[in-house]
């Protein structure tokens, strides 16, 4: 895995810049699909990104599908060169410091708080598919 990409809350217009404070940083998603369980590396990747994220106070979310992440975020997960991204790891930003205001980002950042009282670190959302 050699990115990992950013996109701001405010603008998902495909924006995948990696110059990004990274106090700015209100959520990391983890993206896998079946086959990526047995991918030791991304694991590990994951592994040493959870830990980051603790550390520093950002939620974290796992989702079990990338495709229908890649739909969801619009582009349908291809680059403008027609490669595909790579969403096994997605940074949601946002520069302002009232980022919790939003009302979307409230109720993530309840669902992740919430999920933690009841000892799920890294709570899991299913993605269905269309």
């Amino acid at each position: 895995m050699d990115y990992m990409y950013n996109m701001t809350f405010e603008e998902l217009s495909g924006d995948y810049s990696q110059e990004r404070d990274p106090d700015n940083v209100v959520l990391c998603i983890l993206a896998t699909d079946d086959e990526d369980v047995k991918d030791v590396a991304l694991q590990i990747h994951f592994t040493l990104i959870q830990a980051f994220c603790c550390e520093n106070d950002i939620n974290i979310l796992r989702v079990n599908n990338t495709r229908r992440l890649a739909e969801m975020l619009g582009g349908g997960g291809k680059q403008s060169g027609g490669e595909p991204m790579d969403l096994h790891c997605v940074l949601v930003t946002s520069p302002h410091s009232t980022s919790w205001k939003d009302p979307a980002l409230t109720k993530v950042n309840r669902f992740c708080r919430e999920s933690r009282c009841m000892d799920q670190w890294v709570p899991i959302i299913n993605l269905p598919e269309r």
